[in-house]
């Protein structure tokens, strides 16, 4: 007995001394860099050898702003699912009420009434599978977002990667020995980034693609719907392509 609580002793030591050195699961959030190459170093050199520096410091600040604008389409996304699953409880209660309307027609024997119930009754299922389908699809859709959310992240990490070994490159170039600075950091680290960059990239590709075919089945659906309905219901629709633009005339 003594023996096995050593050895899940040892186990759990060393699980958390990994955990600790940055191993875990591989999908885990991306987290701030370790090895930043400091300006002050690189103060006494002209602004025409720091070309390298001012074009990667430009795409981190891109980056960034991408970053910002994937988190708000992940929350926008979230928020509009909500309202969809209070359409589904909707276009349900639609179907319960043609139901009763049904029983009600077929008590009164009026053949008109009757046939007019049961198609309300169709078109209220064709409804709720339309609703079915397009919480299928924004739910697609957020995961996707989700994923490109990611992507944006370790997308802006690399960018600044990229900047901290423009610096360090231009620093080395300069002979320059800051102290407790090791040169090798920055490129392993550029490197690692990128990996992770382009893993977040091939996975939110996948999502996307996971949402387009969400899309087609609810497009599907709710035609059929809006064909019962006999009229569009003109929903949003989150992966719409845009609108291709009109050629403007000039009068002459």
């Amino acid at each position: 007995m003594r023996s096995s609580s050593k050895i899940f002793a040892i186990v759990v030591a060393v699980v958390t001394g990994v955990a600790a050195c940055g191993g875990g699961p591989k999908d885990s959030p991306p987290t701030p860099l370790a090895r930043h190459y400091d300006d002050m170093y690189l103060a006494d050199i002209g602004l025409e050898a720091k070309t390298n520096i001012v074009t990667s410091q430009n795409e981190w600040a891109k980056a960034k702003m991408e970053n910002a604008k994937a988190e708000s389409d992940f929350n926008a996304i979230t928020t509009q699912l909500s309202i969809v699953r209070n359409d589904q409880k909707a276009a349900k209660l639609k179907v319960d009420s043609a139901i009763a309307n049904k029983k009600s027609a077929e008590a009164s024997a009026d053949t008109n009434r009757m046939n007019q119930a049961q198609k309300e009754l169709r078109t209220a299922e064709l409804a709720v599978k339309a609703a079915d389908a397009r919480i299928k699809y924004y739910e697609a859709v957020r995961d996707y977002y989700k994923r490109q959310w990611r992507y944006a992240q370790e997308n802006m990490y690399w960018r600044e990667a990229q900047y901290e070994l423009a610096k360090s490159d231009l620093g080395q170039k300069n002979n320059k020995a800051p102290k407790g600075i090791e040169y090798p950091w920055f490129p392993k680290q550029e490197a690692e980034r990128q990996k992770r960059t382009a893993n977040a990239r091939d996975k939110a590709e996948t999502e996307k693609g996971r949402a387009a075919q969400a899309r087609e089945k609810w497009i599907k659906e709710q035609q059929a719907s809006d064909t019962a309905a006999g009229a569009p219901a003109n929903l949003p629709d989150p992966m719409a392509p845009s609108p291709a633009p009109t050629a403007s005339t000039t009068p002459t």
